[in-house]
């Protein structure tokens, strides 16, 4: 499984593989202890146990009296350090574009309407710029995380 964690570099991406009753991360192997708590085991087969929690997408990590934060990045979420790409929160279908090439938004302005879940979901500026291209039209089905349009 591939997971994005957010980092100070940026996105840091992780693949997790289940290998019988343990997790390998990086060549480390992770197996569920009791009440919260992980046994690890490292790649130099030096042992620790680590005790975790887990609040919204935010794993916390106690290890060897050090404390981790570790907060997963969903695809198609977008954040303040984004460079203007709007992305699909999830797969659905455009209902429709409310923006055309070249126009200029203000942020919070209402740019595509996505159908996903039975549920209508306005795609919104996340700031004031001009609308560079838009990726899909009314009626076209996306993944999620499939960048919708870019804004400049």
């Amino acid at each position: 499984m591939q997971h994005t964690f957010a980092s100070k570099e940026g996105p840091l991406e992780v693949t997790l593989s289940k290998n019988a009753e343990a997790f390998v991360l990086e060549g480390h192997e992770l197996r569920q202890h009791n009440r919260g708590r992980l046994h690890l085991t490292l790649r130099d087969g030096r042992t620790c146990l680590a005790h975790t929690a887990k609040v919204g997408d935010v794993w916390w990590v106690h290890l060897n009296g050090r404390t981790y934060k570790w907060e997963r990045v969903e695809p198609g979420s977008t954040g303040a350090e984004d460079e203007g790409g709007l992305v699909a929160p999830m797969p659905g279908k455009v209902l429709e574009v409310l923006v055309s090439e070249g126009d200029t938004v203000e942020a919070g302005a209402p740019l595509m309407v996505l159908e996903a879940m039975k549920m209508e979901h306005r795609i919104v500026a996340s700031s004031d710029g001009t609308v560079t291209n838009i990726h899909f039209n009314a009626g076209d089905q996306v993944a999620q995380g499939a960048t919708l349009l870019d804004l400049e």
